[in-house]
């Protein structure tokens, strides 16, 4: 399936009007939205809408929607060129904004390119060990993406000694047949994780935003998430995501910042 039939997005009668189910299949293990699966659902929107490419997107996330909440996406396409269409989407439940997302979209071919970022030395995913949960992720969004921790402790290793901000997860999601900026989107949502590697305690974290910016879109089964924790201060994390395939090439680059949260 494509990123839209992963989201459960439906589109209306009008080509800049759609509507997002709020399923336990996209939602966090709050049973609310999961913030990747908001900005992803903003990032086909915007494509479908503007029939272009996304090169970057930013969702600031206002409120929660929980099932069953339907989520009336509108986008406004305020500016639109010859290479590249400005626009913004409102996500509201019943009149009340939950999430606002801005984006560019568009493509400029180039003789001109490289990458500079260096993908860290970790396991291949068969060689890394599954994800383990501080509570059961089935039924949400969890249960439909595989998570292999290639740099990190489990929850039993948090003993309050702080790491050195670097985590990283091998990540797929079996569903979806294609890479694309909207699946993107959904695993660049992991900020969140680095918070209780970083400081050795059982802490995440709610997002405030998220920006996804697309660097070169190759196959790869597995993608890893390179997290990177830069400071927490005043109760809020911030932090980056590179995420790459598995041959080195960098997909996209994500940035987030986390309302702290403690966990029992």
């Amino acid at each position: 399936m494509d990123a839209a039939a992963f989201l459960g997005l439906e589109p209306t009668d009008d080509p800049t009007r759609f509507r997002l189910p709020v399923t336990n299949g996209i939602c966090t293990g709050g049973m609310f939205l999961f913030g990747g699966a908001g900005l992803a659902a903003g990032v086909v929107a915007l494509e479908k809408a503007s029939g272009r490419p996304m090169v970057w997107a930013t969702a600031q996330y206002l409120s929660f929607a929980r099932p069953p909440a339907v989520l009336d996406i509108a986008v406004n396409l305020a500016v639109s060129g010859n290479q590249i269409t400005q626009g913004r989407v409102v996500m509201s439940d019943n009149g009340q904004e939950i999430i606002t997302v801005n984006a560019a979209l568009g493509s400029r071919p180039m003789d001109l390119g490289g990458q500079w970022a260096e993908m860290p030395d970790v396991p291949a995913p068969e060689d890394c060990r599954d994800r383990e949960f501080r509570n059961d992720p089935s039924a949400t969004i969890q249960s439909r993406i595989e998570e292999r921790v290639a740099i990190g402790r489990s929850p039993r290793e948090m003993d309050g000694t702080p790491g050195d901000g670097r985590a990283a997860l091998w990540a797929r999601m079996p569903e979806l047949l294609e890479m694309s900026p909207a699946a993107l989107a959904v695993l660049g949502d992991f900020v969140p994780f680095g918070v209780s590697q970083s400081t050795g305690r059982m802490a995440g974290g709610n997002s405030l935003d998220n920006t996804i910016r697309i660097a070169n879109l190759v196959p790869t089964e597995w993608v890893l998430l390179d997290i990177r924790i830069h400071a927490i201060a005043n109760g809020f994390a911030h932090g980056l995501v590179h995420l790459w395939a598995q041959d080195g090439t960098l997909l996209a680059t994500a940035s987030q910042s986390v309302k702290i949260r403690m966990w029992r």
